[in-house]
């Protein structure tokens, strides 16, 4: 079998691992590593900074650890990051796929949920009612966003206060023109080959318009692959569309 290059996965919120699951069973890799951002799905160290600046170093320093440069995939929040370490340091990475290229774009408005935690007080409130309560309430939060079966069991049961304060202060630190600002180095991104993930269906366009998307990925120098029928939870709704996308980007860079 020909050699493959590390496969790493970096979720968003709400998330953890769980979300790449049924992602994984479609591509069929059990080699994959998945990373949960410090806060999401796993606790988070004593003076860790959860920002802008913070995830894109923690994800830096975990890549670092490889003995080889990865094909990395990010989701959501995840999807940030990613783009943001790719930005910083290109050598850690054959290549990258990111579904949130339009947060990048410099008319990128954050979803009315975010701007609520972007506020104090409102910001508590909401995180409170929807990352603490008892399991089943966390469960009936994650279905209500689309997620459903024994991911949305493993995203339910990480949820929690500690998910809650990382939210609040990422969001809160990510406020524009904070996005905006960093979509302005999306050319350092070129320096890899890139793959926009765009879901169809993501009525909320949370992470960004379509045009948004393609706009920041042109940028960026990435391809662009739609995903037909699916909205912003595709990996846990229907996998499929994206896994057929990775495999043949990846197929691509084997030559």
């Amino acid at each position: 079998m020909p050699h493959r290059p590390p496969l790493v996965l970096v979720h968003g919120n709400p998330g953890t691992a769980a979300v790449w699951g049924p992602l994984l069973a479609e591509l069929g890799r059990d080699d994959a590593f998945t990373l949960s951002p410090p806060g999401f799905g796993v606790p988070a160290p004593d003076g860790f900074e959860a920002t802008v600046d913070g995830y894109r170093e923690w994800l830096v320093r975990c890549l670092g650890r490889f003995r080889e440069p990865v094909d990395l995939v990010g989701h959501s929040l995840g999807g940030a990051h990613v783009a943001q370490a790719v930005m910083a340091r290109p050598d850690l990475v054959r290549s990258w796929a990111s579904d949130a290229m339009g947060l990048f774009a410099p008319d990128y408005v954050w979803h009315p949920r975010a701007q609520v935690w972007q506020r104090e007080g409102e910001g508590e409130e909401s995180v409170r009612e929807i990352y603490g309560g008892t399991l089943e309430q966390r469960l009936a939060v994650v279905n209500g966003i689309g997620m459903t079966g024994h991911a949305a069991e493993g995203v339910a049961a990480g949820m929690g206060d500690g998910m809650g304060r990382a939210v609040l202060s990422l969001l809160r630190s990510a406020a524009q023109p904070v996005m905006a600002d960093a979509g302005r180095r999306l050319e350092l991104a070129r320096r890899r080959p890139g793959l926009a993930l765009v879901a169809a269906c993501d009525e909320g366009a949370s992470a960004g318009t379509p045009e948004q998307h393609r706009a920041a990925a042109a940028l960026a120098g990435a391809e662009v692959a739609e995903l037909a029928g699916v909205g912003h939870w595709w990996p846990v709704q229907d996998p499929r569309p994206a896994a057929r996308a990775l495999t043949a980007f990846w197929s691509r860079l084997d030559g």
